[in-house]
């Protein structure tokens, strides 16, 4: 999985913003998971309900959470994009089909394993990706696992029985309260602080 996001999303102004509106978010997914696709000989269907239903969705988590980002905004930023994953994962808003006559798409990697999985993600930590050289001046880090088939076969079953787990695999390996916000190692640091 390429860590870098393109130059368009980087280049978009305030993207932190700008992807909690729907027709942009719509656009955006739209445009990137096509492109994607493509690249990868995968033949994709997108479900306009389903994807306003997952934006939907993840908007009001995101809401829900707002207040830890005054703790640390850095730390949100990577667990609302976990938000994100994990809404696209329950409401699959994806068919995708690769082809495995193409040595990039084959059922050997990622991609030809788990295509709509590996375009949510990669579509999630693309707009992070962004978010992180825009606000904080740094790229993502990613770990030898997120190229790893054996990680995503895990993913993949865990998040089909708990797709909040989406979030310990795109961030932070909280694996009992992936979607609680106050659990995260540098929100609980910030909560310290501010106490101490």
């Amino acid at each position: 999985m390429e860590p870098d996001p393109d130059a368009e999303l980087v280049s978009v102004p305030d993207l932190r913003h700008r992807v909690r509106h729907l027709a942009w978010f719509r656009k955006s997914f739209s445009r990137d998971t096509q492109l994607l696709a493509a690249r990868h000989g995968v033949t994709v269907r997108i479900d306009e309900r389903r994807l306003a239903e997952a934006f939907l969705a993840w908007i009001e988590a995101f809401n829900r959470q707002k207040p830890y980002a005054s703790l640390d905004r850095r730390d949100f930023s990577l667990f609302a994009a976990g938000l994100l994953l994990r809404e696209l994962m329950k409401a699959r808003p994806i068919e995708a089909r690769a082809d495995v006559t193409d040595a990039a798409g084959g059922r050997d990697s990622i991609i030809g394993f788990w295509p709509e999985g590996f375009l949510y993600t990669k579509y999630c930590l693309d707009v992070l990706g962004a978010v992180m050289r825009q606000e904080f001046g740094e790229a993502l880090p990613l770990s030898q696992a997120a190229s790893d088939l054996r990680s995503w076969w895990s993913y993949r079953e865990n998040v089909s029985e708990n797709p909040s787990l989406a979030i310990a695999f795109l961030d932070e390996p909280n694996w009992r309260m992936p979607d609680a916000p106050e659990a995260r190692t540098a929100m609980r640091r910030a909560t310290e602080k501010l106490l101490g």
